[in-house]
């Protein structure tokens, strides 16, 4: 795999992001009727699932049903349950988000804009990754690709200001760079009411961190992303990684075996 960690064995979790987790279904349960008995201002709607082989971490983001949509790292066979969990809440894609160029996460990342006509959004460092994934990673992961052509999507848009705000479906999103696990690895983080949300890829796991072996990697500049750009945030912001169950950042404060001792 491509991190540090476990892979999340759930099929779906889908969170109302205030206070409180709501609850974890299969992928059959409609989203609209729960979230609409559950709605209040300054929410929005969380809804992953682990896409393919490497169980990476597809996310979908909206302000309510019938609005526009953030589709983060949609990993291989992503577009099936993407296209169910769109259909059956009216939502629109506005925007592909990569937190990063690995295959795990960019698998379907050119045919979900293509086919939604959205930009993809990816920072310059890692966008050669979106027509060679695999550059760099031996034959094992070159066999698992066989006979996969990957391009870029249509419209694609580079991340190259770091801390640069940006309005995708009517929520503003921050972006962070955070190289360590990949030279243009970013964190994606979102206002959600009384506590924030922040997609952190594959740089911060529940209780682990990104690997750094990998061609780009360095544990340098992941830890020191990590202290920078992560551990400045409230401990109540809610940790959506790109595998993995969710967390906190005053979880992995206290707790990440990685990050003891490390400090501004």
């Amino acid at each position: 795999p491509l991190f540090i960690g476990r892979h999340c064995a759930s099929p779906l979790t889908w969170v109302l992001c205030n206070r409180k987790k709501v609850c974890q279904e299969m992928l059959s349960v409609c989203l609209t009727t729960r979230v609409n008995r559950r709605w209040e201002t300054g929410t929005v709607l969380i809804t992953g699932f682990p896409a393919g082989m490497l169980a990476c971490n597809c996310y979908v983001v909206a302000q309510h049903a019938g609005a526009d949509a953030i589709i983060v790292d949609p990993g291989q066979r992503a577009m099936g349950p993407l296209r169910r969990i769109l259909d059956e809440n009216r939502l629109t894609p506005a925007a592909v988000l990569l937190t990063h160029g690995h295959i795990d996460h960019i698998w379907s990342a050119q045919k979900v804009a293509d086919t939604y006509g959205c930009p993809a959004y990816i920072h310059p460092d890692d966008r050669f990754m979106l027509t060679d994934p695999i550059k760099g990673f031996g034959p094992r992961l070159a066999q698992l690709a066989l006979g996969v052509l990957f391009s870029e999507p249509k419209q694609v848009v580079e991340l190259d200001r770091d801390g640069d705000n940006i309005e995708l479906g009517g929520i503003s999103v921050a972006v962070d760079h955070t190289p360590g696990h990949t030279r243009g690895s970013v964190v994606f983080r979102m206002p959600n009411g009384p506590r924030d949300l922040v997609f952190t890829g594959d740089t911060l796991f529940r209780s682990s961190v990104g690997r750094t072996d990998l061609p780009g990697g360095s544990g340098r500049d992941l830890l020191d992303s990590i202290v920078t750009k992560l551990l400045v945030l409230d401990d109540d912001t809610v940790v959506l990684p790109g595998h993995g169950p969710s967390a906190t950042i005053g979880h992995e404060r206290r707790t990440n075996p990685f990050l003891k001792g490390l400090t501004l």
